[in-house]
């Protein structure tokens, strides 16, 4: 066990050193071309132009990904995450765009063929820039182009930009004071480094600059780094080790007699970080006193396996429907926890709710793949037929437990739909729904487990056993190439009502709405500790602590938008959605915003909130 968690450690801290590296080539090519971190990336041509300090050669194709009709500006988190995806060529991938054009495979290109391509297909280059290109690289004077040498020349071009850009960034003590979190100047305790995936480090409980109370203490500081901005305000939050206090919602006599309603759903983390999940309308016929819960799904765990979804965070808002669905109305949300549950209970007029689930996306978030081989999916047995692999066959029999809302074994078309919408964006009809209901085994209308898998069987044998489109829907509900869940967190919903029989049904799976926002904000602003940042009598930083989360509010009353720098360098086994030790926030005038949620990163061990947010 020691060696394995040796091992483990020295993963984790090679990990943490890639990202080290990553993070510091990311401020050092955003601060070639911009002042500060702070300062936002405003046209499409500085975008350009930092991605090629950062070793990227982006096509206009690329830089309009990114920067669409709705794009005004991008900040320093949006260029990371852009280099997270556009990974910089390498020499192989060169080789083989030249290999395309050298069909005789010779290792050169006629100079006057080069002008030909360059001028007249994909992004045309003018004759002027294929010349400079040629005299850059004519290395040999015969007329033709050697792109060996070209890739080599290229590629070490390329990292000299880097190379140049760290150099400068480690000279400039001005650029080192304003980057974001600078790993140089952190402890060796809690979140570190500025990753997508924090390091998971935990602090020694013998730590002195722990506070030594069990349960929440707060406690007033003012850490240096505050000094020089204009105003700020800290606050200090130290919780024991998670004991999974238990809150009885419901006493297990009475419960029986209650009308139970109950709901699956599922959480989908996108590309660009994200996260999709279904919206639910409740519907309650009189008035009554109902209890809400929601938790992670634990469908089938394979031995050797774990489930990362269960250990990830759940809410749920209620909001009251009035005229409008513009106009919802806050109502609460499930603050009580027992273990990974957490729910509410009080009274709810007669009327129709809406249900928003919530993650703050702190552990679903993206992780680098971990497995270098691919799951087989399908196979052909000794009578050539195919057929489904074993763990493909399990891996369906999950995503049916998920898609199937109701719980009832059956998908019907509206559960079919949603599943459908998540993986191809497209609905099926009544009329492709009767096809289905003559191919595949059906009940009462509805799709049997069977007849999904059979269904998933005809998509293979389309493709003549290619499984390409099947990893498709794999990736898009979550899955990895190993068939493992880690980018989608299915949950559970159960509504108890005292008087009257309850309904809830799924209406919507898309991103969180600005009513999601807007009720966070509420919430934490009602119930939240507030503090007026010193000598800044409209600026109103809200912290409100929620079983195992920690969540920020920042309050703007003037009549100017602001910028708040946000500091976590002092936490102590913390984990940020941001992602981030260090990271400024523009509030818009008269405008209320989250700043951040937190959550312990080991909930065995103690933690330490300790956040300075201050005003630039």
């Amino acid at each position: 066990q020691k060696v394995t968690r040796s091992e483990s450690s020295q993963v984790k801290k090679s990990h943490c050193a890639e990202e080290a590296v990553f993070y510091k080539d990311c401020r050092a090519a955003y601060l070639t071309v911009l002042k500060s971190s702070l300062e936002n990336i405003k046209s499409k041509e500085q975008l350009s132009l930092v991605l090629q300090q950062a070793g990227r050669n982006p096509t206009q194709k690329t830089v309009n990904k990114y920067w669409t009709s709705q794009t005004t500006t991008l900040n320093f988190d949006d260029f990371c995450n852009i280099l997270k995806q556009e990974k910089p060529a390498t020499k192989t991938e060169l080789l083989e765009a030249f290999g395309k054009i050298d069909r005789d495979n010779t290792g050169y290109i006629l100079h006057d063929e080069l002008y030909e391509i360059l001028t007249t297909r994909g992004e045309k280059m003018t004759r002027d820039e294929v010349s400079t290109i040629i005299k850059q690289a004519d290395f040999n004077g015969s007329g033709q182009l050697d792109y060996t040498k070209f890739c080599d020349l290229y590629l070490a071009t390329s990292e000299q930009c880097c190379r140049t850009a760290r150099e400068k960034l480690d000279l400039d003590s001005r650029w080192r004071q304003q980057r974001f979190g600078s790993q140089a100047e952190t402890s060796s305790e809690g979140i570190t480094l500025p990753v997508s995936k924090p390091s998971p480090r935990i602090p020694r409980k013998t730590d002195h600059k722990l506070a030594p109370t069990k349960g929440d203490s707060r406690t007033p500081s003012r850490p240096s780094s505050a000094q020089s901005c204009k105003g700020a305000v800290s606050t200090t939050i130290s919780v024991g080790p998670s004991s999974h206090r238990s809150t009885k919602l419901i006493e297990p006599d009475t419960m029986k007699e209650w009308h139970c309603a109950q709901s699956k759903g599922c959480f989908y983390l996108e590309e660009d970080g994200e996260i999709l999940s279904h919206k639910y309308k409740l519907h309650l016929p009189q008035r009554s006193t109902v209890c809400v819960t929601i938790k992670p799904l634990n469908i089938r765990q394979v031995e050797g396996k774990s489930c990362r979804w269960l250990s990830v965070d759940t809410a749920l808002y209620i909001l009251k429907e009035n005229e409008t669905q513009e106009n919802l109305q806050l109502v609460s949300f499930t603050e009580q926890q027992n273990k990974e549950m957490f729910g509410w209970k009080g009274e709810l007029g007669s009327g129709v709710y809406w249900l928003l689930p919530f993650t703050t996306g702190c552990r679903l978030k993206k992780v680098k793949p971990q497995t270098t081989g691919e799951a087989k999916l399908v196979y052909r047995g000794e009578d050539g037929e195919l057929a489904l692999t074993k763990e493909f066959r399990a891996a369906l029999l999950d995503i049916f437990e998920t898609i199937d809302l109701d719980g009832n074994g059956l998908l019907s078309l509206e559960e079919y739909n949603f599943f459908e919408l998540r993986t191809s964006g497209e609905k099926c009809d009544e009329e492709a729904w009767a096809v289905c209901k003559e191919n595949f085994d059906m009940k009462k209308n509805e799709l049997t487990r069977q007849g999904f898998m059979d269904l998933n069987l005809m998509e293979a044998n389309d493709r003549e056993g290619d499984p390409s489109d099947l990893w498709v829907t794999l990736l898009s509900l979550g899955y990895n190439k190993a068939l493992e869940m880690t980018e989608a967190c299915p949950f559970v919903i159960d509504i108890y009502a005292e008087k009257c029989k309850p309904r809830i049904k799924a209406v919507y799976l898309e991103a969180g709405s600005w009513q999601l926002n807007r009720a966070i904000c509420k919430s934490v602003v009602s119930k939240g500790e507030a503090k007026v940042m010193d000598g800044c009598e409209n600026i109103i930083v809200y912290t409100y602590k929620a079983g195992r989360r920690i969540t920020s509010v920042i309050e703007n009353k003037s009549e100017n938008k602001v910028i708040i720098h946000v500091n976590n360098e002092q936490s102590k086994n913390c984990l940020s959605n941001r992602g981030l030790t260090v990271f400024a926030v523009e509030v818009a005038p008269k405008a209320t915003m989250v700043s951040q949620h937190v959550m312990p990163l080991n909930e065995q061990e103690e933690w330490l909130y300790n956040c300075v947010h201050s005003l630039l």
